[in-house]
């Protein structure tokens, strides 16, 4: 099975069109707290630069909604990436596919559970990191496959182009997102990391 990649954490021209021309399938764009904030007018302008299929993933951390409106008006995402416990606030018409992000810990696994009960989709989508957002920390690959089998597993944090056909072949994860994992230093992209990355990822596939 092909395993989906995620490159996040957009902030220039280069990396967008190194993650078009590599074959991510998607492209993140933060605005949450971090060295990788873009503001709504950047991300749209960079998104231009993305070829259909690439779908645009909105990112955020505890937003309000005035934040998120702003960011559908502007930049038209075709995902919303918040925290799980964010999803109630924001579950309004005209809010796109959501992506929960769930964090590392001993009751993770329950957490996640108890949201896939609550979902239409037979196994939806979940993000899973650390307990450290961006900061380039894995989270347990145990319990990531033990999630994995419940749901279309994103799997983030501590990835690169050396560890992730390890993470794909011991997770068996739907998707993988990379950030700092391809980085020149933090917060800036480095296009032949992101190309080896995809590579490394589509070797790995399950």
């Amino acid at each position: 099975m092909r395993v989906r990649v995620k490159v996040c954490g957009m902030t220039d021209e280069a990396a967008v069109r190194a993650a078009a021309s590599a074959g991510a399938d998607a492209v993140g764009f933060v605005f949450a707290e971090s060295p990788r904030r873009v503001t709504p007018e950047r991300a749209a302008a960079l998104a231009r630069g993305l070829p259909r299929g690439i779908a645009r993933v909105a990112v955020f951390r505890h937003p309000s909604f005035e934040e998120v409106q702003r960011v559908l008006r502007v930049l038209s995402p075709d995902w919303i990436q918040t925290d799980a416990a964010d999803l109630g606030a924001l579950g309004a018409p005209g809010v796109p596919r959501m992506l929960p992000v769930f964090r590392d810990g001993p009751d993770v696994i329950g957490a996640v559970e108890r949201h896939a009960a609550t979902c239409r989709a037979r196994r939806p989508r979940v993000l899973f990191e650390s307990q450290n957002s961006g900061s380039g920390t894995a989270p347990d690959w145990e319990r990531a496959a033990a999630l994995a089998t419940r749901v279309r597993l994103v799997l983030a944090g501590g990835l690169d182009a050396d560890s992730v056909a390890l993470a794909i072949r011991r997770v068996g994860p739907y998707a993988v997102d990379v950030s700092s994992g391809v980085e020149s230093s933090r917060g800036v992209k480095d296009p032949e990391r992101i190309h080896a990355f995809v590579r490394a990822a589509r070797g790995g596939k399950r």
